[in-house]
């Protein structure tokens, strides 16, 4: 465990049964941090996260928590809380009655139980709806108590799975906000987990992205974003043209292409769509699909290289169905990939 750590997974290997879901995987996260757990369905990430929470035994390895070594310390003594994808509130009972739920369990009773539930309540903008159930409630509101619930019994650690994938578009954003200001005024450190990138790299100070049980790449979101290491990070994070090097040239469909300017000696490079130049270049393709997206419009072109994918400004003439048109694919604005698999 670094001297920086607070929570420390220490080569952990996860398994249902003979099948390994996550193996030898260390991860060092800090006292406070936000930190997304970020990859496609089966690569380990709830597993890894249900293994914190000890809802999960270790098969090797150790898990850590300021200081003490959690491995198979029981989950409600672990003081983990868990908000659940489900919120899994109970419907009889009121908003305030949720939230004093598990206080009570330990408990805890009269006026130091009521201060409690009504900083918690509070804490999520749920004042005026102590005396609401569950049904009376917005999913936004429902999300609000689930995190006060858990908040209350003061947890070393916050986990949340798939926070915000039962929300609509509007409610998604509102509640990135209210999990921020929770976690930056309480302190906590929280980890969550998500498929969605544009949700990872809205909240989290740190993502973890994983791939087949493995941590492919940690770094902040503007590393993620602009900096993926691999092709499958480059692809998870919006990079539609990926493409493998060899000798200096693009490899595609089994034939190597010399690009034009520098090209830096790495596996491979990635573009996103508005990396690609349209009119202009030694490749040509022809429009095989275009939509409009308010500030741009999107082409998909059919070329010897494959698929690509580029934008333009809204602004600028269509190209229609068919038109076969020249474009570039800049190898200065491209992201370097360390490993192409």
């Amino acid at each position: 465990m670094s001297d920086q750590s607070y929570l420390s997974l220490e080569k952990l290997t996860l398994a249902y049964g003979d099948t390994v879901a996550v193996a030898d995987l260390d991860l060092d996260i800090r006292r406070g941090e936000l930190i997304a757990l970020l990859g496609p369905s089966g690569c380990g990430k709830t597993t890894t996260m249900r293994a914190i929470a000890g809802l999960l035994p270790v098969k090797s390895g150790r898990v850590r928590l300021d200081g003490a070594d959690i491995t198979h310390v029981s989950p409600n003594k672990r003081a983990v809380g868990l908000v659940f994808q489900s919120y899994a509130l109970f419907p009889h009972l009121s908003v305030y009655e949720n939230v004093a739920f598990g206080l009570r369990l330990k408990g805890m009773r009269g006026a130091d139980l009521d201060a409690r539930v009504q900083q918690g309540i509070t804490s999520v903008g749920l004042s005026n709806f102590a005396n609401r159930r569950p049904a009376e409630l917005s999913g936004g509101q429902q999300q609000r108590v689930a995190l006060a619930r858990s908040m209350v019994m003061e947890p070393k650690v916050l986990l949340l799975d798939e926070p915000l994938s039962n929300l609509d578009a509007r409610l998604r954003l509102e509640m990135r906000t209210e999990l921020q200001r929770v976690q930056k005024e309480t302190g906590v450190t929280m980890i969550f987990v998500t498929h969605d990138q544009a949700e990872a790299l809205a909240l989290a100070d740190r993502i973890v992205v994983m791939k087949r049980g493995a941590i492919e790449q940690i770094g902040s979101p503007q590393d993620i974003y602009n900096r993926p290491q691999s092709s499958f990070v480059a692809d998870f994070v919006g990079f539609e043209n990926v493409f493998a090097l060899e000798g200096g040239k693009l490899k595609a469909n089994g034939h190597l292409y010399d690009l034009q300017g520098d090209v830096p000696s790495v596996a491979g490079l990635a573009w996103r769509p508005r990396m690609v130049a349209l009119g202009e270049g030694p490749f040509r393709g022809t429009v095989r699909g275009t939509s409009f997206a308010g500030d741009r419009r999107e082409y998909l072109l059919d070329t010897p290289l494959g698929p690509i994918k580029a934008e333009d400004d809204a602004s600028a003439p269509v190209h229609e169905l068919g038109t076969e048109l020249a474009f570039d694919l800049p190898a200065r604005k491209a992201a370097p990939l360390a490993s192409f698999a």
